[in-house]
């Protein structure tokens, strides 16, 4: 009886040592005490380095896309914002990987130069005169050039006119110039350091807009940034039409070649990644909820509109 009692006792003992150890184990694996896990090693994510034009920037176009690149690609991307002129300079010195810009004839040089390579167009839109409502130089309607006109002779004549440029080497700038020479005026010597009437400032599309509106003066801004800055201006549009106001914007890799140290295989996923059809439907939709209109209109379908090859627009990188 009492060796009954005691096997009895042995076997409780046992029974509750193993569940006690079962609860234990069981502990250890929710808290993921047990020394060792599932997990795999946490991938590093790739870095990518991007010069930007201001207007993808100020716009936050970028800041709309880049978090579904980020997570799609495992990338970190890093954007340094300057007009097309500074974006060029940090292109040729390889301190990027990708260039996003928007001056065709400087795009084809940085190519030709053997800085850039792969160029694709991923949007469009188009520059705008904006200035006081009031109008002092009477332009509202013309074209362009006419605009452009205008403004100088009032300016020059002493009028209350002022026209407030980019002034930085930048796409818009380098719009401005092209406009100044299609109304038959020599930029360096008819336009700048003219008089008090031609004002630079020297910084981005969205501080020389806030700088012009100071100023109830003219400046020419793509649309993009003008409608994102509008609520805070007192500015209006004054001249919108006019073959010679499209915008086109373009991403391009920089050369492997020139500068192995190049992040190629990212460079190629973002710009691939611009043209693919998800983001162009972004592109496209990009601003119509808050503005009532696109800020910047996808290139896929509009490259013949646009004046570039189909391929341009559509072939990915391979």
């Amino acid at each position: 009886m009492h060796v009954s009692r005691y096997i009895n006792l042995i076997i409780m003992h046992r029974r509750i040592i193993f569940a006690v150890a079962a609860v234990m184990v069981a502990l250890m694996l929710i808290c993921g005490c047990t020394g060792t896990t599932t997990d795999p090693t946490p991938v590093e994510k790739q870095q990518l380095r991007i010069a930007t034009t201001t207007s993808l920037y100020d716009t936050k176009l970028l800041d709309h896309i880049t978090p579904i690149f980020e997570e799609k690609y495992n990338a970190e991307v890093l954007i340094v914002s300057a007009g097309t002129g500074k974006a060029i300079e940090y292109g040729q010195r390889g301190d990027v990987d990708v260039l996003m810009v928007h001056d065709r004839a400087r795009e084809d040089a940085f190519i030709a130069d053997g800085y850039g390579i792969n160029r694709r167009v991923f949007a469009y839109n188009y520059f705008v005169l904006v200035g006081p409502e009031s109008d002092p130089a009477e332009i509202k309607g013309m074209q362009p050039e006419a605009a452009f006109t205008a403004i100088r002779e009032k300016g020059m004549a002493g009028e209350d006119v002022v026209f407030v440029s980019r002034g930085d080497a930048s796409g818009t700038h380098s719009k401005e110039k092209a406009i100044w020479k299609g109304a038959g005026f020599n930029y360096s010597t008819d336009v700048q350091g003219s008089g008090d009437w031609y004002q630079e400032a020297g910084t981005g599309m969205g501080a020389t807009l806030t700088l012009t509106n100071e100023k109830q003066a003219y400046t020419l801004s793509d649309i993009g940034t003008y409608l994102a800055y509008k609520g805070d201006l007192d500015l209006v549009a004054l001249v919108d039409e006019g073959d010679i106001l499209l915008n086109v914007y373009c991403a391009m890799e920089i050369n492997p070649e020139k500068y192995p140290d190049t992040n190629t295989t990212v460079a190629k996923d973002w710009v691939n990644f611009l043209i693919s059809d998800d983001i162009q439907k972004e592109i496209a939709s990009f601003g119509v909820d808050q503005y009532g209109q696109p800020l910047f209109y996808a290139a896929q379908d509009d490259w013949e509109k646009i004046g570039v090859t189909e391929a341009e627009v559509k072939d990915p990188i391979a």
